[in-house]
């Protein structure tokens, strides 16, 4: 019997260059995934706090006007620029001094602005708050970022700090007001609609005005009211 000539195996590539990518790419992967949790632990579970916003002397002097035409009696406003206990004391004993007048509305304003940065800075007479919330204003949107601290005893997320964000929608149409809720977000997720009782994106002055209660009285006493980028103008009625 004639034996059939062996044949040569075809050359096998090499198997351990092919784990060392392999092995690469593992490493890769575990070290773009480390890097990663690490920024979203960091972003979402300690935010940073808020910077205060701090206005310049024109903007102060504009807003103050503004709070004089609302409370008259209030107390000076410490200024951003100047802490409240540089003040003279005849500084604060001027702000507090009336002069007597008789009543009219002749030439009273029922309308005031505020912006999204006179906002903030009211925030920022309590230095706590100002580093904990923030507020932003767009086309007929009021949203709000919130930082929350936890308690240590809770499970899970005890000493970590809540970051919740939340939508307004503020405009006029059809003679009234209209106040909706966008949403309401913590660390960045959604809160479902049935989580906040059905109420997200429902005209609230429309669904609970007619009960009477605050929503039928805050109606009533809007004439207009609109949200601009980063202005705020309501209008009250006679």
């Amino acid at each position: 019997m004639q034996k059939s000539p062996e044949l040569n195996p075809p050359p096998q590539p090499s198997s351990s260059r092919s784990l060392l990518r392999t092995g690469l790419l593992i490493v890769a992967i575990a070290a773009a995934t480390s890097v990663l949790t690490l920024w979203l632990t960091a972003r979402y579970m300690f935010p940073r706090e808020f910077q205060p916003v701090t206005l310049d002397a024109r903007e102060e002097k504009a807003l103050d006007a503004k709070i004089d035409r609302l409370d008259p009696m209030r107390p000076a406003r410490p200024s951003s620029r100047e802490p409240a206990a540089g003040r003279s004391k005849g500084d604060r004993q001027s702000a507090d001094t009336l002069e007597p007048e008789p009543y009219s509305e002749k030439s009273a304003r029922r309308e005031v602005t505020f912006t999204e940065r006179e906002l903030n800075a009211l925030l920022a007479t309590n230095t706590d708050l100002a580093r904990k919330l923030a507020i932003d204003l767009s086309e007929n949107l009021a949203s709000a970022k919130l930082l929350v601290p936890l308690d240590p005893d809770m499970p899970f997320f005890g000493g970590k700090v809540l970051k919740v964000t939340a939508g307004l929608e503020l405009r006029f149409a059809e003679g009234r007001p209209v106040v909706a809720l966008r949403g309401i977000g913590l660390w960045g997720v959604p809160v479902p609609n049935a989580w906040l009782g059905g109420i997200k994106n429902i005209d609230l002055v429309k669904e609970f005005g007619g009960q009477g209660g605050f929503w039928q009285a805050f109606a009533a006493g809007v004439e207009d009211i609109r949200v601009e980028e980063g202005r705020l103008t309501v209008r009250l009625r006679k």
